[in-house]
């Protein structure tokens, strides 16, 4: 069964979807500038942290053009993004941590989104979560490739799951809450989940074979 958005709770998404859009370009840009990449890699850095995630859901649904085309304030909000890192460097800085609340409501509001499109195209629900966690990490992913770090969600630190988590759970309260409780409810869930692990340090287990005997064939 095909979702349907109400529309209060579609205008309220679209507006944090833009706070999010730009919370991403921001975190993008910041990387660029630690890289000591000039004016134009911030910028691309940026917008592909920040659309990267939500592009790469909409090839693979097909829902073409990508949702960035449709809208050109997507672009004015990243460089909007861009120009604030660059202006206010020193002051982005000191707002690690409201950043970090603004990133981790960003990945719950685009987990949210992502997965709501999926279902409308009708895809099975299992798809739809993983393109709710594309939606809200691939942007990331693609920003530390292409700077050269190791991507987040790769590492011990629980990101990605809690999108999966928090997708799973709208999934399951989809046809018992109200769309508008169920939003929230899943979005909470994920803020509540990375700042948990984050506050405790819990992490997956890593697969380490630096103790693992390697034979040769002389022996």
């Amino acid at each position: 069964m095909p979702l349907e958005f109400p529309k209060d709770a579609n205008e309220v998404l679209n507006i944090i979807d833009l706070i999010g859009t730009l919370v991403f370009a921001i975190s993008g840009a910041m990387a660029a500038s630690s890289k000591k990449l000039d004016l134009f890699g911030a910028a691309f850095i940026a917008f592909v942290t920040a659309v990267g995630g939500g592009t790469i859901r909409d090839l693979l649904l097909g829902a073409t053009p990508v949702g960035w085309m449709n809208d050109t304030i997507y672009i004015y909000v990243i460089l909007c993004g861009v120009g604030i890192t660059f202006l206010f460097k020193a002051w982005v800085r000191k707002l690690r941590k409201t950043l970090f609340l603004f990133d981790t409501i960003g990945i719950g509001v685009f987990t949210i989104l992502g997965l709501s499109k999926a279902l409308i195209l009708e895809v099975p629900p299992i798809i739809a979560v993983i393109m709710g966690m594309f939606s809200a990490v691939l942007g990331g992913v693609i920003r530390d490739i292409l700077i050269n770090e190791i991507p987040l969600i790769f590492r011990k630190e629980i990101y990605a799951m809690a999108c999966v988590a928090g997708g799973t759970l709208f999934i399951l309260l989809r046809n018992t809450i109200p769309f508008e409780w169920n939003v929230s409810v899943t979005i909470l869930t994920i803020i509540a989940i990375r700042i948990v692990v984050i506050k405790y340090k819990i992490g997956l287990s890593s697969i380490d074979d630096s103790k693992r005997r390697i034979f040769t064939k002389s022996e």
